[in-house]
């Protein structure tokens, strides 16, 4: 079985929809998922802490709190923010904790992290095909459509013989009314 380009999904799988449905089968079971059907049910913090327990992990309340937020939150995943939402349900939960937990969900296939201007943050693994584009000035922030990110990696294999992994990447200059500011 050939793994995909990021290495989580049997090749079969890299083109799904819903990575997180599918690692969350293949986390469940030993076996393979056999079509993408199979996985494609919605997927709860409780199904996600079922699965991890079964893969051995340990899963402390605060660890099961880290998890709700994170299913919770919708698009990119401040380490911080969540930090400051678990710990206004649960005061004594460490960041520490948190930023433990997110990597752990990131090696489990939950979570994708990415480079951004204002550090690290996290998305869910199904949501992880674009390139953001950080204004340097205002910090606002847009993305590349999966279309563009596939043309700017073939300039770049084109160009210097280099494959790109543009799911973990950041641009950043500035955005168009910065430019319009700095251009005055």
């Amino acid at each position: 079985m050939r793994a995909s380009a990021q290495g989580l999904l049997p090749q079969r799988f890299a083109s799904a929809r819903c990575r997180i449905c599918i690692m969350l089968h293949l986390l469940q079971s030993a076996t393979p998922v056999q079509t993408v059907e199979q996985a494609t049910e919605p997927v709860t913090a409780g199904d996600i802490v079922a699965a991890l327990r079964r893969r051995g992990m340990r899963i402390t309340p605060q660890r099961q709190a880290i998890v709700a937020e994170v299913m919770r939150t919708r698009g990119h995943i401040s380490p911080a923010e969540t930090a400051r939402r678990v710990q206004s349900q649960m005061p004594g939960v460490n960041p520490s904790t948190v930023y433990r937990t997110l990597a752990m969900l990131e090696s489990a296939g939950i979570l994708a992290h990415a480079h951004l201007e204002q550090g690290a943050e996290y998305h869910r693994a199904g949501e992880e095909g674009h390139v953001h584009l950080v204004c340097a000035r205002c910090a606002s922030e847009e993305d590349l459509s999966v279309q563009e990110a596939r043309s700017l990696a073939r300039l770049i294999g084109r160009h210097h013989g280099f494959r790109p992994d543009l799911t973990h990447f950041a641009i950043s200059g500035f955005c168009r009314s910065c430019q319009e500011f700095l251009d005055s």
